[in-house]
């Protein structure tokens, strides 16, 4: 839910527009009014514009366009650089608020002609140290499958299908969560789900996912209760037969795999997306394309990651070269 009570008119027109005529998601949209309201009680204090000395206590609902459009871009450094000094937030961290900054201020100066300059616009983003994904080995997701599959557990179906969904195609865990039983074609085995910026794409499903998915519906109408709240739609249900939560999903998710003997602390629910991407490309000659789409990647740049996360790969081209064992002859 996106707190806009406290916001100027401004900011929730903004946040407005971009759920609407950008088609953002509900989380990006939190995601910029979570950005936009640090930035703004920033400037108050930056500005002296308030004698309020708790910053999560400062109040931006009085904050004008005359007093944004006093806004530079060395105002805007200088909250980056409060957030790397003072909160300690990381390059990834800061690239996203200014990417943030970037799209609001291009909205106040472009869309709504709210203001005439616009101090984002030469913001640079701060070099990012490119960090290869985190992953289970095929032989660690094997062992999370057994696991989940004999676990004791009386939602042990629902839980094999959730984990076997994400390790086999790469869901975003936001999909996941979304998908109702009328999103599955059965007899085409192929899965519709709605991805980042509400984009619908098809996924096919293969055997195990659809034996996984029949198996937990065999027992999840018997314990459905007719007044439900949606149950007749969500695939997968809480103990509470309503649909199940994010957090829900994460829990069983670090549960499971703490049962597994896997490191919590380096894999979850995220890094299952990442061992599915790796797992296709690594053992199924996946073209980098076909992936993509997959995985629902608006640039071919964030699917290209998966392509360098295999040494083994590495060195077996240079292996396979043919003059790899070569040997001169010696006069």
């Amino acid at each position: 839910m996106i707190n806009a009570e406290n916001n100027p008119s401004y900011v929730n027109e903004f946040l407005d527009y971009s759920l609407t005529y950008k088609n953002k998601s509900k989380n990006s949209v939190e995601q910029y009014n979570f950005d936009l309201n640090m930035f703004l009680k920033y400037m108050k204090y930056h500005f002296h514009l308030t004698r309020e000395t708790n910053f999560e206590k400062i109040d931006i609902s009085d904050f004008t366009l005359e007093q944004l459009s006093k806004i530079k871009q060395d105002d805007i450094h200088s909250f980056i650089s409060y957030l790397s000094i003072n909160r300690n937030c990381g390059p990834a961290t800061c690239a996203r608020k200014i990417s943030t900054l970037r799209i609001f201020f291009k909205y106040l100066t472009v869309t709504s002609h709210k203001l005439q300059e616009n101090p984002a616009q030469n913001l640079e983003t701060p070099k990012l140290n490119k960090r290869l994904p985190k992953y289970l080995t095929l032989e660690d997701s094997e062992k999370l499958l057994n696991t989940t599959a004999n676990d004791s557990t009386k939602f042990k179906e629902r839980n094999y299908a959730i984990i076997t969904l994400f390790l086999n195609c790469g869901l975003r865990l936001s999909e996941l969560v979304n998908i109702n039983i009328s999103d599955i074609n059965f007899d085409d085995k192929r899965l519709t789900v709605i991805g980042k910026g509400n984009k619908e794409r098809a996924i096919y499903l293969n055997d195990s996912c659809i034996n996984a998915i029949k198996e937990y519906l065999s027992v999840r109408s018997s314990r459905t209760k007719k007044d439900s709240k949606n149950s007749d739609k969500a695939l997968f249900l809480s103990n509470n037969n309503t649909r199940i939560s994010r957090r829900m999903v994460e829990y069983v998710v670090t549960s499971e795999l703490q049962k597994s003997g896997l490191d919590t602390t380096k894999y979850s629910v995220h890094k299952l997306r990442h061992t599915a991407a790796t797992l296709m490309y690594k053992y199924g000659n996946v073209d980098i394309r076909a992936l993509q789409e997959l995985l629902g990647h608006q640039s071919i740049a964030t699917t290209e990651i998966y392509t360098h996360v295999d040494n083994e790969q590495v060195r077996n081209a240079i292996e396979a070269n043919p003059l790899s064992n070569y040997k001169p002859e010696k006069e």
